[in-house]
């Protein structure tokens, strides 16, 4: 991944103990998540997720909801539409069903996409 932006790649760097809410493997849930602040999932979750902060999919981790986030980071599997206020990174080992609106997306090498993806680089701004 080639950084010309410097929040593209700030998720990358950051460490489990950065985010203030993990959701454990062992752990499933449906319903609606709402935060604020960095949240990881690493078990399941169904239904739909509202932030305003990143979100981070970890590997092997399952979603099956909508997305809006400011970031977000799919190492995991994700059904539904993401929509990010900055970006959405799907790594090698993510997988993303659903359709993807950002300013930008990135899509490693070896991740799988099946959705449309809208690169909307007003998303974001301020009017």
């Amino acid at each position: 991944m080639v950084d010309n932006n410097k929040d593209s790649g700030i998720l990358d760097l950051l460490d489990e103990e950065d985010y203030n809410t993990i959701l454990a493997p062992d752990i499933e849930f449906n319903g609606l998540i709402e935060f604020s602040e960095p949240f990881m999932i690493k078990g399941r979750v169904s239904g739909k997720i509202n932030a305003t902060s990143d979100l981070l999919v970890d590997t092997g981790a399952v979603v099956h909801a909508d997305i809006k986030a400011d970031r977000v980071v799919i190492k995991g599997t994700v059904t539904g539409n993401v929509t990010a206020d900055k970006i959405v990174h799907v790594f090698s080992s993510g997988k993303l069903t659903g359709d993807v609106t950002a300013p930008e997306v990135v899509l490693d090498t070896g991740c799988f996409f099946s959705g449309v993806c809208t690169m909307d680089m007003n998303r974001g701004q301020t009017e």
